[in-house]
């Protein structure tokens, strides 16, 4: 890590925050950077406590490293020892100096038979932690994009407001749409209640699984960089099914723990269209033109 622009400073709030958590003097001896991460600078601390994980960023949304840290102290509850969830030990929000989250540090694996079928039934245990409502206790982020997670006892409604309507705006904001655009958002806003079921379970789910945000580690796969809140599980398939990275041997151990609806696949798309909108708000591009194509198709 390059502890800078208040390079002691920066290196000494880590060194407290971790003493803090591990009521004990830590000393770190050497930082080295990591790579992989797409928004965030991530290092690997060697310390008299042993190694740790430090993702960290002087830019950004201030509060991202502790909304992030209560996503995985909620997925950790949820999964206990079934699929790993990095221990949180310190997180800082973005001030005059940069914030950051300290996680445990989680040593790579190569080769590790039973990976899918471990991460499978991981997710559905997860899947199978319930909720009265649909949402979260805090608002948080998907990547750098926030989430609204206002309670909703309705999915549909919770889709249809929190999670598009709300995405929508933020667009309209940063990238506007022209006036048939959003007439055609619009009119899939108002069929919504119709395309999802109104009978959903509030589950918790990771939020924003793809193959960067998953790992194999030494005690087993991990997941990593959520976007945690109370949903119907198959919104976590939407951005899973985007660009693949899960085998028929994950979706197999899935099912044997929690079987999917056998028409889960008919509102797959619909879920995806979440992801495709907060791609276009992030990059721009071409996304644009599939979310509208997307829209299109369950009009």
């Amino acid at each position: 890590m390059k502890f800078y622009p208040k390079e002691n400073q920066v290196k000494e709030e880590v060194r407290k925050r971790l003493s803090e958590a591990l009521a004990s003097q830590v000393d770190i001896f050497s930082s080295a950077s990591l790579g992989g991460g797409c928004i965030n600078n991530a290092s690997k601390l060697e310390t008299n406590k042993g190694s740790y994980f430090l993702k960290w960023n002087k830019e950004g949304p201030t509060d991202i490293f502790i909304r992030e840290a209560e996503c995985l102290a909620e997925l950790k509850r949820a999964v206990g020892n079934v699929v790993v969830v990095p221990q949180v030990f310190a997180a800082k929000k973005i001030d005059e100096t940069p914030g950051f989250l300290v996680l445990e540090y989680l040593d790579p694996a190569y080769n590790l038979a039973n990976a899918d079928e471990l991460l499978g039934r991981g997710l559905a245990t997860i899947h199978k932690y319930e909720n009265n409502r649909f949402g979260f206790d805090s608002n948080n982020y998907c990547g750098s994009t926030p989430q609204h997670n206002a309670w909703k006892s309705s999915w549909p409604e919770f889709y249809r407001d929190n999670r598009l309507g709300f995405l929508l705006d933020l667009i309209n904001k940063k990238r506007p749409l022209s006036v048939d655009e959003e007439k055609t958002f619009g009119r899939l806003l108002e069929k919504i209640i119709l395309l999802i079921p109104e009978n959903s379970i509030p589950v918790l789910i990771h939020g924003d699984l793809w193959s960067g945000n998953y790992m194999i580690s030494a005690k087993g796969p991990a997941l990593i960089d959520p976007a945690s809140y109370y949903s119907e599980r198959e919104m976590e398939m939407g951005i899973m099914t985007m660009f693949g990275g899960f085998s028929e041997r994950f979706y197999a151990a899935y099912n044997e723990m929690y079987p999917l609806p056998s028409d889960w696949k008919s509102r797959n798309r619909l879920y995806q269209l979440y992801h495709v909108l907060n791609h276009y708000y992030l990059f721009g591009g071409s996304y644009k033109s599939q979310a509208l194509q997307l829209a299109k198709s369950f009009l």
